[in-house]
C-alpha cells in the first residue's frame, strides 16, 4: 500500500491561490492510488512555474532545457520500460518551445504521460501570453491584446490519432486524480491538459470563470468516436468539457522498437568492442 506521504512535503515558491498546489495533491494522489512507489516513477521537467511542481515530490526527476521535456522522457522510456514516465509542465513549455516535440509525441505513441499545467500565459516570466492564451486578452507583453488565434492542444491531438486525450481542472481534485491514473495506465502517449488558473497574471481566465463554464462528460460521450472527440475538443468558451475527450488503441511505440527486442537498455551490459567497430566505421 503506498501512501500520499511518501510523495513527500515540500514549501513551494509558487503565489498563494496557484492552481499548481492543487495540481500537485492531484498528482500525488493518483500515483498513490496507482500503487507506484517513488522509485517506480520517473518525473521530467522543463522550466517554469508548473516546472517546478515534480522538485515538490520525492520521486525519481529528470529537469530538462526548456520546451525539450518530451525528448528526455522519450529517451528514458525507451531505455527502461519499467519506470513509469511523466512529463510535467506548463502551456508554454509544452506548447510553444516544445511544440516540435509535442508532435512528435503524438506521432511515435511512446508509452508516456504529458501532464500540461494550461493556465494560458506564461507565469513565471510575468505573464507575457503563451500559445494557448486567448484571442484579445490583453496582458503586459500584448497591452493591445494577443493578436493571434489560440492554439488548441487537443485538437491537434485528436487529429493525430494520440493514444489517450483528456481534459482536467485544477479546481477539481478528485476527478483530476481519476483522469491521472487513467492516462498513466493507458498503453501509449496519453494527454492531459489541465485548466489551471494564474491568479497573478491571468485575470481573464479565473477560478471562477472556468467554475462557470466547466462540465464533466457523460457517458454519452464515446471517446473512441473520432467525429464526437473532435467536437469536444473544439467546444471552449462558454462551455468546456473535461474528461476524456479521445481514446484509440494505436499500437505504442515500444511494441514495433527492434532495439528493444532483447529486453530494456537499462539492463544490458556494455559491449566495448562492439561499440568500438560501430565508431571506427565512420571514420
Amino acid at each position: 500500500m503506498v501512501s500520499v506521504e511518501e510523495y513527500g512535503q515540500y514549501e513551494t515558491a509558487w503565489c498563494p491561490g496557484c492552481g499548481n498546489h492543487a495540481v500537485l495533491k492531484a498528482v500525488k494522489k493518483a500515483l498513490a492510488g496507482l500503487g507506484l512507489a517513488p522509485h517506480e516513477v520517473l518525473m521530467v521537467t522543463g522550466i517554469g512555474q508548473a516546472a517546478k511542481a515534480p522538485l515538490y515530490m520525492n520521486c525519481n526527476l529528470f529537469t530538462g532545457l526548456h520546451g525539450r521535456a518530451l525528448p528526455a522522457a522519450t529517451g528514458a522510456r525507451l531505455a527502461n520500460p519499467e519506470l513509469t514516465v511523466i512529463v510535467e509542465s506548463g502551456d508554454g513549455c509544452s506548447y510553444g518551445e516544445g511544440g516540435n516535440h509535442f508532435l512528435a509525441a503524438l506521432r511515435r505513441n511512446v508509452n508516456l504521460t504529458l501532464l500540461a499545467h494550461d493556465n494560458q500565459v506564461y507565469g513565471l516570466t510575468k505573464g507575457q501570453a503563451s500559445p494557448t492564451t486567448m484571442q484579445g486578452m490583453k496582458t503586459k507583453a500584448q497591452p493591445f491584446g494577443q493578436p493571434s488565434m489560440a492554439f488548441n492542444p487537443l485538437a491537434v491531438a485528436v487529429t493525430m490519432r494520440a493514444g489517450f486525450v483528456a481534459r482536467g481542472f485544477s479546481g477539481e481534485i478528485d476527478h483530476l486524480a481519476g483522469l491521472i491514473q487513467e492516462a498513466v495506465r493507458h498503453p501509449g502517449f496519453a494527454l492531459v491538459d489541465i485548466l489551471q488558473p494564474c491568479v497573478s497574471f491571468n485575470k481573464l481566465n479565473t477560478f471562477s470563470w472556468y467554475k462557470e463554464r466547466v462540465y464533466r462528460l457523460g457517458p454519452e460521450h464515446d471517446p473512441t468516436d473520432f467525429s464526437q472527440a473532435m467536437n469536444k475538443a473544439l467546444e471552449f468558451g462558454e462551455r468546456i468539457p473535461l474528461g476524456v475527450i479521445s481514446r484509440t488503441d494505436r499500437p505504442s511505440f515500444e511494441v514495433g522498437a527492434p532495439g528493444l527486442a532483447r529486453g530494456p537498455l537499462a539492463k544490458r551490459s556494455l559491449n566495448r568492442d562492439e561499440l568500438r567497430r560501430i565508431v571506427e566505421s565512420y571514420a
